[in-house]
């Protein structure tokens, strides 16, 4: 969900004549689109971009126009507005993507909050266009530039595109790419969750939340009973990362899925996550909650879920509420390792 304070700061930049007479006019490609976009613009103006199955259906139910994942072109929009994510190499190449594919004297309007790198981003976007213009509102910056083809910096955009795209990383044993999850390294909490299930495990198993796939793949590599994995992740970024890094496994299904909506029920045997506790931009600590729920609906009745958390995080109620009986495996002080047996049934 978008802050209220981003949507009162974007409305005020659509305010301005320079910018309003395009949106009040012409079709607006919107860039890491979120549902709440719609509350300042209408739908049926909106071609939208979302890699984010939770955004994407939610703007699809609200028929908008949406831009096909797998096709890495842009239509030509007199403005562009996007809403840039966290990570710097992910944002810089939406930037450039844009402002390549924008019309000559296309506008390309972003906004951010201060404290997630407002400045930083227009400061991004004047590197590659040459010239941008602002407004600063409730801690938020919207920021803009007219696409001036003598004034950008081709080759700069380029650069900033090639870097944003599936490569090695972790010493060579993961692909992945700027904006995922942990992207250029294997956090933590998910190596420790690895190392902890165990070699007994067996049956069919999921992945929630599956990134990359590294959990699944350690799970497959060391558990010969498990006789196959479904991975789900919400970010369709991941999907491709993910298949290349189980590419030695043929006993894989890979969803690009929202797993508190589409997993099936009472379907696997043992279910591993180390559940995000964040959406965009966003930290919001009830999305790891979600994903308990949605493990105990999926799981067999004798199903065992094992899961990482970071160690702060308040999980224990809810792990209660939805199964017979929880143990805490490992604590290293930083993240927790739980597992969970035997899920609640509704009554």
């Amino acid at each position: 969900m978008m802050d209220r304070e981003v949507l009162d700061t974007l409305t005020r930049a659509l305010e301005t004549p320079l910018i309003s007479e395009r949106a009040e006019t012409s079709d607006v490609l919107v860039l890491k689109a979120e549902p709440d976009i719609l509350q300042v613009l209408p739908p049926a103006r909106v071609i939208a971009r979302s890699s984010f199955k939770p955004h994407y259906d939610a703007l699809k139910a609200r028929v908008v126009r949406l831009i096909d994942l797998e096709d890495g072109a842009l239509p030509k929009t007199p403005l562009t507005i996007i809403l840039p994510p966290r990570q710097r190499d992910e944002m810089r190449a939406v930037f450039a993507r844009a402002l390549i594919a924008a019309p000559e004297g296309g506008i390309i309007l972003g906004c951010l909050p201060n404290s997630l790198g407002g400045k930083t981003a227009e400061e991004n976007l004047r590197a590659i266009a040459g010239e941008t213009d602002s407004i600063a509102k409730n801690k938020c910056r919207a920021f803009w530039a007219i696409k001036s083809p003598a004034a950008m910096d081709k080759t700069l955009c380029e650069s900033w595109i090639a870097i944003d795209q599936p490569q090695w990383v972790a010493k060579e044993t993961l692909i992945s790419r700027p904006g995922l999850f942990s992207w250029d390294h294997v956090d933590a909490g998910s190596e420790l969750l690895a190392d902890s299930v165990p070699e007994h495990v067996e049956g069919l198993g999921a992945d929630f939340g599956a990134g990359l796939g590294y959990i699944s793949r350690e799970v497959l590599r060391h558990c010969p009973k498990v006789s196959a994995m479904h991975l789900y992740e919400a970010e369709h970024r991941a999907i491709a990362c993910a298949a290349a890094n189980l590419r030695d496994h043929p006993n894989i299904d890979i969803h690009w899925a929202d797993v508190t909506r589409d997993v099936p029920e009472v379907t696997y045997d043992f279910i591993v996550m180390n559940p995000p506790f964040h959406t965009g931009r966003a930290d919001q600590t009830t999305l790891g909650q979600s994903f308990i729920r949605a493990a105990a609906r999926a799981l067999k009745p004798s199903g065992t879920l094992w899961m990482v958390a970071n160690r702060h995080l308040p999980y224990e109620a809810e792990l209660t509420a939805n199964f017979k009986g929880h143990d805490l495996i490992e604590d290293d002080g930083a993240y927790k390792i739980i597992r969970a047996d035997k899920p609640k049934r509704a009554k």
